[in-house]
């Protein structure tokens, strides 16, 4: 039984035969890979050549060509095979590997396929994530860009909205921000003044500033009389004399 899910790429096919898995061991698997509709056996092989001249898979090593070896092997579960070409008796290049698991054989993939499924896999998840965004995206020519997203509308709906409470400012907080407030105005002082709601400010050059009123003048005399009358203030009347008779 063959499953097929690409049929150009073996890296996409399972084959199993069920009459085989109760009786599977490492003696017999090599027997099992070889069937005819495997589509993974190779029938130009060097282990057709020594079965069909009913020979011992020793013989492998002294023949030169592509061959079929038991790699690895734990009972009754997992099995290894690779496919090789021999060049000589200590020499082989490793072409493929397949496993077997429960009977179900499957070609292990090369370092290339993998690495070419790991990049397509997260292409496709960041290309997804960036279609996803932009579905969000909303832009109007007097707003700009927003976004827009229709679940937080919803938990914005369904949530109570909780009321704040307003604390009131201490009187350090106040007498702080005043300080703050009049250092930034002594280091930067405004160039502009509105000098009543609703008006233009003006820069504050082109103010006229009122001109401070003169002190009047005072006549001698007067300075004299007043002075006078401060130090007779500050003595006291004088004393009345007693009269004699």
């Amino acid at each position: 039984q063959c499953r097929f899910i690409f049929p150009d790429n073996l890296l996409g096919i399972s084959w199993v035969d069920s009459s085989w898995i109760p009786i599977l061991n490492n003696g017999s698997v090599l027997d099992y890979f070889s069937e005819r509709s495997n589509p993974f056996y190779d029938r130009t092989c060097n282990n057709e050549v020594v079965k069909m001249q009913r020979m011992t898979l020793d013989h492998l090593n002294q023949m030169v060509g592509v061959e079929y070896i038991l790699l690895h092997a734990q009972e009754p579960i997992l099995f290894i095979i690779r496919k090789q070409q021999r060049q000589s008796p200590t020499q082989v290049m490793p072409l493929a590997d397949y496993y077997i698991i429960a009977g179900v054989i499957y070609q292990a993939p090369d370092l290339g396929s993998v690495i070419n499924s790991r990049v397509l896999t997260a292409v496709h998840g960041i290309q997804s994530a960036f279609e996803e965004a932009m579905s969000y995206c909303r832009y109007h020519p007097s707003k700009g860009y927003w976004w827009h997203f229709k679940d937080q509308e919803e938990r914005e709906k369904t949530k109570p909205k909780a009321k704040k409470k307003e604390e009131p400012s201490s009187i350090f907080q106040r007498q702080r921000v005043d300080a703050l407030l009049l250092d930034l105005r002594q280091k930067f002082p405004p160039k502009f003044v509105q000098q009543k709601p609703g008006e233009k400010p003006i820069p504050v050059d082109q103010i006229k500033k009122e001109p401070e009123p003169a002190p009047e003048a005072v006549k001698p005399e007067e300075k004299e009389a007043v002075k006078n009358a401060q130090s007779a203030g500050a003595k006291g009347p004088p004393e009345k004399r007693m009269r004699l008779q």
